[in-house]
């Protein structure tokens, strides 16, 4: 009883999250342009959605990742950290 309590509270806190899944690529999670952006689907390891307005990718090579062609498709930041993983502010445009 207390876990569902617990879990119901921290739901309440954070309605934007979405459940822990790491997808392969696909192309509707990120436009045609952010994906170019990142070096092409052959780039991408996996991508996820972690919140309503942000995207994890994991890139195979992080050095073809074009910051300026990201702002450029309307991605308002970027965090690279590191291993390859970039985090994707999209706001409320993410597909």
């Amino acid at each position: 009883m207390l876990d569902k309590l617990k879990q119901a509270f921290w739901k309440a806190l954070t309605p934007d999250l979405i459940a822990e899944t790491v997808a392969a690529p696909a192309p509707g999670l990120v436009s045609a342009q952010v994906l170019a952006a990142l070096g092409g689907v052959d780039n991408l390891k996996s991508q996820q959605r972690v919140a309503l307005t942000r995207v994890r990718v994991h890139l195979q090579d992080p050095n073809k990742l074009d910051a300026v062609a990201l702002k450029a498709a309307g991605v308002a930041g970027v965090m690279v950290l590191a291993g390859g993983v970039v985090h994707l502010l999209t706001g409320l445009q993410a597909e």
